[in-house]
């Protein structure tokens, strides 16, 4: 199948690709690379994009955005631009300008999807992770049923199409779910996802609400020293994920990635390798069986990669 063409309707009216490319990079990372594997992620034909104001290189990315429309090789409107409102910005006051502030450095008019990156507030400012002077994160008190009104503001003014939430429980989406006057609900939740944390609870909660799940680290994770525990097993080397690529004649991550798009979840795969990336695209050329689907369900053992969101 075309994956342009696979699409999940969102409860707003508009539409997402289920599969997206990610576009974080640690720092050392040179931000040049975010741009070239945009650009190769769009010709391979990625057409949903995920970025955020935390990433630090939406200029970068939109760069390869408009360059991608200006060849020829997509439209604007091809294209499903997702951006971030990151924890330091969560008092509504500060939620447009956020969002205007990463439309001046994508230089797009208008995302496809906003999202508030996580509900756990920090300390306005600029910088991103605020600390006191004992190295301590410092954390801010936020009503986030007054930032998701800020949020449907941005809707209304056009400057996204659709609004949604990340690293949501049940709780807290059941609070914006509840709040009185609601215009909009969150068209998804993007939480971390893969055959080790499958997240099944809440993906039946999230069905049955009309959100959709979008799934990050759906390979694993980069194990990033400041967020992951080096200890933790290595999903992408799981026997039975690796037994079940050798039956497909596949690679692990297609594996993994093509498990969540048979369950209604929306995909990220981040690579900036370009065989991978190609590659990544291949989930749409194979399907599992529902008992190889089981098999991976039953790998679930409630494992976070990102122990802390912060």
């Amino acid at each position: 199948m075309d994956p342009k063409g696979w699409r999940l309707k969102l409860n707003d009216g508009h539409s997402i690709p289920v599969l997206g490319f990610g576009t974080y990079a640690p720092e050392e990372v040179p931000k040049s690379k975010a741009s070239e594997a945009t650009k190769l992620a769009i010709d391979a034909g990625f057409r949903h994009i995920d970025c955020a104001h935390l990433y630090n290189n939406e200029k970068e990315v939109g760069q390869a955005i408009r360059s991608k429309i200006e060849d020829g090789t997509v439209k604007r409107e091809d294209i499903f631009y997702t951006s971030k409102l990151w924890v330091t910005f969560l008092q509504p006051q500060l939620v447009q300008p956020a969002l205007e502030r990463s439309l001046k450095n994508l230089q797009l008019d208008y995302v496809d999807l906003y999202i508030i990156h996580s509900p756990v507030a920090l300390k306005p400012g600029e910088e991103l992770l605020p600390k006191d002077e004992h190295g301590k994160l410092m954390f801010d008190t936020v009503d986030l049923c007054a930032t998701w009104e800020a949020m449907e503001k941005c809707k209304y003014a056009g400057l996204t199409k659709s609004i949604g939430v990340s690293n949501f429980n049940r709780r807290q989406l059941e609070m914006i779910l509840n709040k009185p006057g609601l215009k909009y609900k969150p068209v998804c939740n993007q939480v971390e996802c893969h055959p080790y944390l499958t997240q099944r609870k809440l993906l039946d909660f999230c069905k049955s609400k009309d959100i959709v799940l979008v799934a990050y680290s759906a390979l694993g994770t980069q194990r990033l020293k400041q967020w992951v525990d080096q200890s933790s097993p290595v999903l992408l080397e799981d026997p039975a994920l690796c037994a079940m690529a050798k039956k497909y004649q596949r690679t692990p991550a297609q594996i993994a990635l093509r498990y969540q798009l048979q369950r209604g979840v929306v995909v990220l795969a981040k690579s900036y390798n370009e065989k991978r990336i190609k590659e990544n695209v291949q989930v749409f050329e194979f399907q599992l069986t529902s008992e190889d689907v089981k098999v991976l369900d039953d790998l679930n053992r409630n494992l976070r990669y990102f122990s802390a969101q912060m």
